[in-house]
């Protein structure tokens, strides 16, 4: 860019600087929200309160479908 472009574009460099972290912040959420060791956890965690009777099977199912289609890097609502 030239030095006119720059200094015209200067006002808006915090909005440009937040927007980037906004997308570096969702994209490291989107890692852990897909990464397998914290999908595995989630899922004995499920299971855990499956059998101290916190939830009942349907909830289970329900659930373990959303976990098991972040593991397949899929949307589990389609």
């Amino acid at each position: 860019m030239s030095l006119i472009s720059e200094l015209l574009l200067l006002p808006a460099a915090p909005l440009r600087g937040t927007a980037w972290v906004l997308r570096q912040v969702r994209d490291e959420a989107e890692r852990q929200y897909r990464d397998p060791a914290t999908v595995q956890r989630e899922l004995r965690e499920l299971e855990r309160a499956l059998l101290a009777g916190e939830i009942d099977e349907a909830e289970f199912d329900r659930r373990e479908d959303e976990l098991l289609a972040r593991l397949e890097n899929r949307n589990p609502w389609t």
